[in-house]
């Protein structure tokens, strides 16, 4: 998992300009509760009534420690870990039919390179990319060698064989972030970027949280509960696993 319950406490503290103090005395908490929970010592009662203070699911914030969800098993997505800083970055190949097409560029030319070289690709028929944040065009010169970039904007739709790719808005996190919805698999796939995570979202400042949650609202947990959701880091996920288990959509 990408984050844990500290990280979605301190996401929700600071996309409503909430001190951890003002959102103790709003739950009826000790500050040292919330101090607690944000420096890990998780506590299934303060969740509780932290949650609604912070506009979280309560039930999905109490089982957010033992939260996973299922692996992934569709053999024409295949997810590329790559390294970043301390941990790692995620970059989607698609395989279908001969095609092969790439959902972001991980962190360095250097750590591109070699992923795709140990993944046998050599040559890739499309590019996207999700959003410009370094850990995930980082690698963009060196992607560029091997295929070409398609440059979307919301609502634009691409076609590469039997697939068919749909843009569409999930700025929050980073200005001019897109998602990608990918009809003409086995499962309707969505790659959502730095977005969302398996139990949580991007960070995002005041200014533009409320606004990512509805992109996501509108763009993501409309699509069918079987959707696989490809976030920038983490497992992959499902529309029905994140609408039951991701304390941001209560």
């Amino acid at each position: 998992m990408e984050d844990d319950f500290t990280y979605v406490i301190r996401k929700a503290l600071r996309g409503l300009s909430l001190a951890p103090g003002q959102a103790a005395s709003r739950a009826g908490l000790a500050e040292s509760e919330v101090m607690g929970m944000i420096r890990g010592k998780f506590s299934e009662t303060a969740a509780r009534r932290l949650a609604p203070i912070l506009s979280l699911d309560a039930e999905a914030l109490a089982r957010l420690p033992g939260y996973q969800p299922k692996p992934m098993a569709l053999s024409q997505v295949e997810r590329l870990e790559i390294p970043f800083e301390d941990g790692q970055v995620n970059a989607w190949i698609i395989r279908v039919n001969g095609i092969i097409v790439l959902f972001d560029a991980g962190f360095s030319d250097t750590s591109i390179a070699l992923t795709l070289d140990a993944a046998g690709i050599s040559k890739i028929d499309a590019i996207f990319i999700t959003h410009d944040h370094r850990d995930h065009v980082g690698g963009l010169n060196e992607v560029l060698k091997r295929g070409p970039l398609h440059s979307m904007r919301p609502g634009d739709s691409v076609a590469l064989g039997p697939l068919t790719i749909h843009s569409f808005d999930l700025s929050g996190h980073c200005d001019n972030s897109l998602g990608y919805l990918i009809d003409g698999l086995e499962k309707p796939v969505c790659v959502v970027g730095d977005a969302l995570f398996a139990g949580s979202i991007g960070g995002c400042p005041p200014e533009t949280y409320k606004s990512a949650l509805a992109h996501l609202h509108r763009g993501v947990f409309s699509l069918p509960e079987e959707t696989v959701l490809l976030p920038g880091h983490g497992p992959a996920t499902t529309v029905g696993e994140e609408g039951i288990s991701n304390p941001f959509f209560p």
